[in-house]
């Protein structure tokens, strides 16, 4: 036993490493600046824009599952079949999990309500899923039959059936972007998964190179279902494109070599979790068709080091540090990625905290809420969106249109800089913390003499002194118990030397 236990202590040990090697180079190594001129205008603009919409939404909302991924037989938890008449059936439950295609109804579908929720919350662009791995077009395609306006559907007789449309249209006029997710795996194509062979993982379950006139049916179907989108669906400023597995693979690719090494230490239960295969979709080639449809296009590749991830995305979690690329921290308001029956959602101290946290170190919030089966929010995502309406209506303009100043945080204060030479403190109030200190220190910087420092939201001016390391502000005693806002209180400061 003792023997078991300090094996398991291994691999568990040399998974975490693993991931702590994922995370330095995903960070630090994996980004190929953009060079067209168009897109990096846009890309500038985006990252001002600091706070975003993602909504995971499919037929899989029926049974409250993780999104598409107990269709994918690897050896993860989270991809457990809980759901279905018989779920140690593998086909029997691909079977019943594809029959959620003829009882989706979401009757009570209201993107205006979204959209301006979204708004008022001080979202600035949203991210739809118009097709998840499992292969369900939200969107009404001309190349697949799996898809909810096909007759079979119970939704495809609403006036409303083309769902991603009568997304994208309700947030374009609230004068929010629109980003388009899109799967480039695609487990329900027969050109993906052929019938023939059992799927093995999340890839494809043949080898391309052996099969080279199926994939290349299977690369021209997914160019023909995004250049669909980009072309019938509006302007779209996004294409977040998942399925990182998908890419060309070459003998210098810094996340190929990562992957080999971490499945070597991964698989130490006799479980290989998925493999590195080739799969070639001709993104340069997708990428310079879709900027025809869609001149000055933001494209994220996720998680594919080159040239068309014009962002990077962590996932559900926050870097450490300021990262010198743009970058956007997805992650979850309530439950998980899809929709979870009776979920619970963060509280309004923690999303806008994790709101200040991000836009400190020079990112981008896209914060996702998951629709129901009947096509409404729960109402915790509405309560979550108006703590922030609340708070931004007071501070946003500590948000928007800022960057990074160093240290960026010091202790419970965070820090952002507006292109005026501006600069905003976040001062965090912990738990339970309702009134201001009377005084609080920063040592990073100081004032230049004669700068005045306010409480966005009241128009006391406050006295400020410099100290030996640093300044010091003094907070009256009527500001300090009627802050103009909760959870964050922001001092905006005119200039620091």
């Amino acid at each position: 036993m003792r023997n078991v236990a300090k094996l398991l202590l291994i691999v568990v040990v040399m998974g975490c490493l693993g991931s702590v090697q994922a995370q330095a180079i995903y960070e630090d190594e994996r980004y190929v600046p953009e060079t067209d001129p168009l897109v990096l205008e846009k890309l500038d603009e985006w990252q001002g824009k600091k706070f975003g919409l993602l909504m995971h939404w499919g037929t899989y909302s029926q049974w409250g599952i993780v999104e598409s991924w107990s269709l994918c037989p690897e050896d993860y938890g989270w991809c457990e079949r809980t759901k279905g008449s018989n779920p140690q059936n593998y086909t029997q439950y691909v079977k019943e999990y594809e029959g959620l295609k003829k009882t989706f109804n979401p009757t009570k579908f209201n993107p205006e309500k979204w959209a301006t929720a979204a708004k008022k919350a001080g979202m600035k662009y949203m991210v739809f899923t118009t097709k998840h791995h499992d292969g369900f077009s939200m969107f009404d395609s001309k190349y697949t039959d799996y898809k909810v306006t096909d007759p079979e559907c119970a939704f495809s007789t609403n006036p409303r059936a083309n769902i991603a449309k009568e997304v994208f249209d309700a947030f374009r006029k609230e004068n929010m972007w629109i980003g388009a997710y899109f799967s480039k795996p695609d487990w329900n194509h027969k050109n993906y998964w052929d019938p023939y062979f059992p799927p093995l993982d999340r890839n494809v379950n043949y080898d391309p190179a052996l099969y080279p006139e199926k994939w290349g049916k299977y690369t021209d179907f997914t160019h023909n279902q995004i250049l669909e989108l980009l072309t019938d669906y509006g302007k779209v400023d996004i294409l977040w494109l998942d399925g990182g597995w998908v890419r060309k693979r070459d003998s210098v690719n810094i996340s190929q070599n990562y992957e080999e090494k971490f499945k070597e230490n991964s698989s130490g239960n006799g479980f290989i979790k998925h493999r590195i295969i080739a799969q070639d979709i001709k993104m340069d080639e997708l990428v310079v068709k879709a900027r025809e449809k869609q001149p000055g296009l933001i494209v994220v590749d996720r998680a594919v080091h080159g040239k068309n991830q014009n962002y990077l995305t962590p996932e559900n979690r926050i870097p450490e540090k300021t990262l010198p690329y743009p970058w956007e921290s997805c992650i979850t308001s309530g439950g998980g990625w899809s929709y979870t029956p009776d979920a619970t959602y963060m509280s309004g101290r923690q999303g806008i905290h994790t709101l200040v946290d991000i836009v400190a170190k020079g990112g981008n919030l896209l914060l996702n809420i998951a629709p129901g089966p009947d096509g409404t929010w729960q109402q915790g995502a509405y309560d979550l969106l108006k703590e922030y309406e609340e708070w931004m209506k007071v501070n946003s303009k500590a948000i928007y249109n800022t960057k990074p100043i160093v240290p960026f945080k010091e202790n419970n204060i965070c820090m952002t800089q507006n292109k005026k030479g501006n600069v905003f403190l976040f001062y965090l109030a912990k738990e339970g913390e309702d009134t201001m200190p009377k005084e609080i220190s920063l040592t990073a910087f100081v004032p230049k003499k004669g700068s005045k420092i306010s409480v966005l939201g009241s128009n006391l001016k406050l006295e400020w002194k410099k100290e030996t390391t640093g300044f010091s502000v003094m907070i009256p005693e009527e500001l300090c118990d009627n802050m103009p806002s909760k959870y964050a209180y922001v001092f905006k400061i005119d200039a620091v030397e």
